[in-house]
């Protein structure tokens, strides 16, 4: 605006923005859910409840699926379905192969993080969590690897913190 309060018009030429080929100007903002498989729905709730520490968010059956929904209390953003594997979600041939990949332990959930790595592992060891590595040092800081009730396992992170 100049002195007069009409619009003033730059000298410098403002290209307008194009959209990048194929966009459509939505972009995804963040992962929300994220799906275990478990060998029975109630027993994983009580684990993950009871042992980890995390809340229930959801609990509803549909159409004969039950989605039950747990997460960490200090990431309300992030859903973990714990999901029997069953039809209408797979035949019951791959339902059954699933479930015995997670009885076996060959399915890896991702990695939790903590601030004090010992001192967590100690309290979930001390609730009966069964660990397959204890606390050790690694390039990006320390982890211990455990499994839930089904078999999945994950890892435990307490990352360094570099520059300090």
């Amino acid at each position: 605006m100049n002195a007069a309060g009409c619009p003033q018009k730059s000298a410098i030429r403002k290209k307008p923005r194009r959209r990048a080929r194929g966009s459509v100007g939505a972009v995804i903002k963040k992962l929300s859910n994220v799906n275990v498989f478990v060998e029975d729905q109630e027993r994983a709730k009580d684990f993950y409840t009871e042992k980890l520490g995390f809340e229930v968010r959801s609990d509803a059956t549909m159409d004969g699926f039950r989605w039950l929904t747990v997460g960490p209390k200090d990431q309300p953003d992030l859903n973990i379905l714990l999901a029997r594997p069953q039809p209408p979600m797979f035949s019951e041939e791959d339902a059954q192969a699933l479930l015995r990949l997670v009885a076996k332990g060959v399915m890896g959930g991702g990695v939790f993080e903590t601030d004090d790595i010992r001192t967590t592992y100690e309290e979930l060891k001390g609730k009966g969590v069964t660990f397959l590595q204890e606390p050790a040092e690694r390039p990006y800081g320390i982890e211990a690897l455990f499994s839930d009730d089904s078999g999945n396992w994950f890892s435990l992170n307490q990352h360094k913190r570099y520059g300090s």
